[in-house]
């Protein structure tokens, strides 16, 4: 694991690098490795995989130490996304070292702010559809629907739920390390902090 200093020199306005983010769903096999593979590899294209540490969780045990759930591999392989993961279960004392939560939904948000060590922790906790387009005006739902208990097509619409986010929180994320969109070769965009 890369270690993060703030203010160490060249980070835009003291933000620490790496900048974390953690992806929770309930049991860490689904939506949460799928948004976690999806988010890499956005940030990879972005050159920003040097300043950027993604993870995953869930809010329960049940699944730690598994890998994640057959049709979650299915339709990441399928889509051309790299992916390896072991599940496990987000705990307490994470957020101390995180920048963002991004929960999978409205249950996973509100268990998450509960759990958070104080209010500038549970401000941390953020909804992943709240970063869709149109989200701000209710034009979309804001959860990412559980799809374990139904068939494949539950999987697609989950990683397509995941692929309609992920471009507005990583414009946050480029934002919080002042590396804004559309940077050219040479612009600082894509390079890493030394």
């Amino acid at each position: 694991m890369r270690t993060s200093d703030p203010g160490a020199p060249g980070t835009p306005g003291g933000v620490r690098t790496p900048y974390r983010v953690c992806f929770v769903c309930t049991g860490n096999i689904c939506r949460s490795p799928m948004a976690e593979a999806v988010f890499r590899a956005r940030v990879a294209e972005a050159g920003l995989a040097e300043l950027v540490e993604v993870s995953s969780a869930g809010t329960g045990g049940w699944h730690v130490g598994d890998g994640a759930d057959s049709r979650t591999v299915a339709v990441l392989t399928a889509a051309g996304y790299v992916h390896e993961h072991v599940a496990r279960q987000f705990r307490r004392d994470w957020f101390e070292r995180l920048d963002l939560v991004i929960a999978l939904d409205e249950g996973h948000l509100r268990d998450l702010r509960r759990l958070a060590p104080g209010p500038e922790y549970a401000r941390r906790v953020r909804l992943l559809r709240s970063y869709a387009p149109g989200a701000g005006e209710g034009l979309c739902g804001l959860d990412v629907p559980d799809p374990y208990y139904g068939g494949p097509e539950g999987f697609e619409e989950c990683l397509a739920l995941v692929e309609e986010a992920v471009p507005g929180l990583l414009e946050e994320v480029r934002a919080a390390l002042g590396r804004p969109a559309g940077g050219r070769a040479g612009d600082g965009d894509g390079a890493a902090v030394r």
